[in-house]
């Protein structure tokens, strides 16, 4: 093990090394009109049933239709798609087609009105269980009710947000399965 010198930070960008998990791209459904927004800001919650939560502001046009239709599909895009996720995340789905735009192929989810993103290595269709409102936006909770993930590759891989513009890209995987508890695994 290695001990680290260390040097005061700024707490506002302390979000650069927590970020939880990779780049997904959340497409939503209401009244006929679709959307996709970027988001690097979500977590696990719950393996049974599997939870999902996220922020999402109310500045964001994705805020009321998900809020509306209670529904969204949680897409996984991979590392090439990188100029799609940030284009998608700098323009607002209240005078931009995104699927149009960037060249994104809806597909009907089996559970939920809003679009699967065939260009992406995971879907995930999702109900929304939950949400706790705070004068900027709100702290939604997902129910996943059915997912369909790429039988190749195995590891894809996937953005993780940096801040600032940067990206990190998933890297080499470490196993240490024989160590874990069978409940945990």
């Amino acid at each position: 093990m290695k001990n680290y010198h260390k040097e005061d930070y700024p707490v506002a960008d302390i979000r650069r090394f927590l970020e939880p998990g990779p780049v997904v791209l959340v497409s939503s459904t209401w009244q006929g009109e679709s959307d996709v927004m970027t988001m690097a800001w979500h977590m696990l919650m719950e393996f049974t049933p599997s939870l999902l939560g996220c922020f999402i502001s109310d500045a964001n046009h994705s805020y009321e239709m998900i809020k509306r239709s209670m529904e969204c599909v949680i897409n996984l895009p991979t590392a090439d798609m990188v100029d799609q996720v940030v284009a998608i995340g700098n323009c607002s789905g209240e005078d931009t087609d995104k699927f149009t735009a960037f060249g994104l192929t809806p597909q009907p989810a089996e559970l939920v009105g809003a679009p699967l993103i065939a260009e992406c290595y995971a879907n995930f269709e999702c109900k929304l269980a939950q949400v706790a409102g705070n004068p900027k936006g709100g702290f939604f909770i997902f129910e996943c009710v059915k997912a369909h993930v790429a039988t190749s590759p195995k590891l894809p891989e996937t953005l993780h947000y940096r801040g600032n513009g940067e990206f990190m890209v998933s890297g080499r995987t470490i196993s240490r399965k024989s160590l874990m508890k069978p409940e945990m695994s």
